[in-house]
Order: structure tokens, then C-alpha cells, then sequence
């Protein structure tokens, strides 16, 4: 690879990661979903992880598949750059055949903002970047839809969908529920059971480049490269609807 900018990268990276996981799907010796998703989340990883060391050597990296002490390394929380990294988002979906809705994340923190990333989409046969933010379809009025996972809505969304008169659509990876927003499929996407910031970085990247809103369900913002990775909720959706989903949450949360 040669020399490119930083979303540029983040791109090309995420979409090879998806493309060296679409051949490891069928693949003699990994028939077996565990062995699969084993497999999957380990080559993405050194993948995304020994191509960065490589091309940006000077920055660190917050990878889910890294090792305990490699998250808690003191020198990420001092650097000024940070990639933070999901190799294999959706690994569940990934290991089953046909499902189209996992993603490979790569996304750049510097001096506390997200300044560049990608989701790429292999089964799909794309990638979302901020290197060319999609285009956002105008919210039209009337139902709209929420994404939600697919095995565990929380019961709230399941009240604020009802109140706010729309739809839900279950999805399975966080990256593939944020990248509907971003395409078209649904309007928001709402999450209350548990995140980690490389579930989110690399999309909320692309959605706000894109001119989405993404906070938290208080309407705070997302905050990234903390001592504490977890991210505990979240809020992505089209900009007219997000006052709406927002009062409706504290409502619920009174």
C-alpha cells in the first residue's frame, strides 16, 4: 500500500478486512460457526492491526480483539491519535450463511473527535466512508423505523417506537444498523443494552459526516479513546427526527 490520507485508509483497510473474511466464509476447516467466528475476528484483526503498524506507526491502536493489557496500555490515553478498530462486527451474523449484516469498523480518533472512518459491508458489497459521505434521504413525515438487534430489543425502544409511531427492524451488527440510517433502509437506530466504543466509532464517524445526529440517549455526546471503553447507549438517526426520539426517551426514563 502506498502512502494515502486518513480516510482514505481507514477505507481501503475495512474493505480489504471484509474482502479477506467473504473468502474465509465456505473455507475447508471452517464449516463450524464457532471455528468461523474464531477464525474471522483473529485474521481481521492482525490484518487491520500489523497494516497500521506498518502505515502509521506513530499512532495507537484500540482493537476489540486486542489482548486486556494491550486496551489498558497508558500510552493510548496520552496519544494524540488512536484507530479504534472492530474487526469483525456482527460475528454471529458473519458465521451464518446467507446474512448480509456484519461489518468490518476502522475508525481515527485524534485530539478527542472522530476525524475519519469507514464501515465496510462485505456480503453487500460496499463501504461507507468519510471519505465520501452518503447522502441522507429526507425524512418525509409519517411512521419511520427503528433499527434494533435482531435477538434482544430493549422493552424502552419497544415503548418509544409505540409513542412515536414507528417501526421496528431488527438488524443484527451495530455497524450494519447505523450504516441503515445512513442508506436509507430505516431513519434511526436507538440501543440501551451495552456497547463498547469500537462498536460505534468507525459508523458514528461516517453519520456524522454524513450530517446524521448520533449522541446518547440523553442527548450527550459520544464520547471515544477513554480509559473505560464502554459505551453504554446510543442514538443515531436522521437530524429531523432526533428531538422527537430524544423526548420521547426522557419521557420514558422519568
Amino acid at each position: 500500500m502506498t502512502i494515502r490520507d486518513d480516510h482514505a485508509l481507514a477505507s481501503d483497510l475495512a474493505t480489504e478486512a471484509g474482502e479477506r473474511l467473504l473468502s474465509l466464509r465456505g473455507r475447508e476447516g471452517f464449516e463450524h460457526p464457532p471455528a468461523l467466528r474464531a477464525e474471522g475476528d483473529r485474521q481481521a484483526h492482525v490484518f487491520l492491526t500489523e497494516a497500521l503498524a506498518r502505515l502509521r506507526p506513530s499512532d495507537s491502536v484500540l482493537s476489540e480483539e486486542a489482548t486486556r493489557e494491550e486496551r489498558e496500555d497508558p500510552a493510548r490515553r496520552t496519544a494524540e491519535r488512536v484507530w479504534i478498530v472492530d474487526p469483525l462486527d456482527g460475528t454471529r451474523e458473519f458465521a451464518e450463511e446467507g446474512r448480509e449484516d456484519w461489518a468490518v469498523h476502522v475508525a481515527l480518533w485524534e485530539r478527542g473527535e472522530l476525524v475519519a472512518g469507514a464501515v465496510a459491508l462485505p456480503a453487500q458489497g460496499r463501504t461507507l466512508s468519510t471519505a465520501e459521505p452518503p447522502k441522507l434521504a429526507p425524512y418525509e413525515g409519517g411512521r419511520f423505523r427503528i433499527a434494533v438487534s435482531r435477538t434482544r430489543p430493549p422493552e424502552f425502544v419497544q415503548k418509544l417506537a409505540y409513542l412515536a409511531g414507528a417501526d421496528l427492524v431488527p438488524i443484527g451488527s451495530a455497524g450494519a444498523k447505523i450504516s441503515a440510517v445512513l442508506t436509507g433502509e430505516v431513519e434511526a437506530y436507538v440501543h440501551a443494552g451495552g456497547q463498547y466504543e469500537w462498536d460505534s466509532a468507525a459508523p458514528v464517524a461516517v453519520a456524522l459526516a454524513s450530517g446524521a445526529h448520533a449522541s446518547r440517549i440523553d442527548g450527550s455526546e459520544l464520547a471515544y479513546n477513554q480509559e473505560d471503553p464502554t459505551l453504554p447507549d446510543i442514538l443515531v438517526s436522521l437530524p429531523e427526527l432526533a428531538p422527537t426520539l430524544l423526548a420521547g426517551i426522557r419521557d420514558l426514563h422519568r
